[in-house]
């Protein structure tokens, strides 16, 4: 599991995702419109779009919120204009760093997302520096109590590259092209999944303790709680224990 699923999971089992609610939503209500406005309103002739929602409704977002975010996006609503931004830097222990944004104000984000990177003892980098680093994939967790052949089976069957068997989980990788199709497949078959998404994979780790660890998860907490942040990929490796205990 890459360091950064194994955070997102324990910080959910403590309960610091319900208690940044709110700030989900702002997330995904920009994804939304952003998605409306650059391939249209309708989410099944727009997978971008169609990912978002789906991801408004697991997190049980009212149907007038989607709706308004969606008609923001096609002009129909008046709303503000967001530009999407990728950063690239360095955390502590040269941890890959890669921070994509969407925001009304440049210059603001920039300023945020590099006093967050000096705090916390890493580094803004120059744009391509890291991004060679991670693959763009369909990201499907599954819990362990699912029949693995029986998963292996559906999931190359309906187009999957893989299916990982981790410590905790078992992870189904698709190309984001496939991933709508894998993933309804798998709906179909009777699979639940704690989590489906697009999303960026590092190709190696780099295994952290001590400071840098404690360090890392600070810089991962503080981006990810600014509000225009949307999404923070890193190829940080903690052990469970350790990141349980700095947590």
């Amino acid at each position: 599991m890459s360091g950064h699923n194994k955070w997102s999971t324990i910080r959910h089992k403590k309960g610091a995702a319900d208690a940044k609610r709110g700030k989900i939503f702002t997330k995904i209500i920009k994804e939304i419109t952003v998605a409306a406005k650059l391939g249209g309103g309708d989410p099944a002739g727009n997978p971008r779009l169609r990912t978002a929602v789906d991801k408004a409704k697991a997190e049980n977002m009212p149907k007038d919120n989607i709706d308004r975010a969606i008609k923001k996006g096609t002009g129909e609503l008046e709303g503000v204009t967001y530009e999407e931004i990728v950063y690239e830097g360095y955390g502590p222990g040269g941890v890959a760093v890669l921070v994509e944004a969407m925001t009304d104000n440049r210059n603001r984000t920039v300023g945020e997302v590099r006093s967050t990177f000096t705090k916390c003892n890493g580094n803004m980098g120059e744009a391509g520096c890291v991004s060679w680093m991670f693959d763009k994939r369909g990201l499907i967790v599954v819990p362990k109590s699912a029949d693995f052949e029986k998963l292996f089976e559906a999931a190359l069957e309906a187009g999957a590259d893989d299916v990982v068997d981790e410590e905790e989980q078992y992870e189904v990788l698709t190309d984001p092209a496939a991933f709508i199709a894998v993933r309804e497949a798998m709906e179909r078959a009777g699979f639940t999944y704690d989590s489906a998404e697009i999303t960026m994979i590092p190709q190696t780790m780099v295994k952290l303790d001590g400071k840098n660890a404690e360090n890392m998860l600070k810089l991962m907490d503080r981006l990810e709680d600014n509000d225009d942040v949307q999404n923070v990929y890193a190829n940080f490796d903690i052990s469970t224990e350790e990141m349980e205990k700095l947590m």
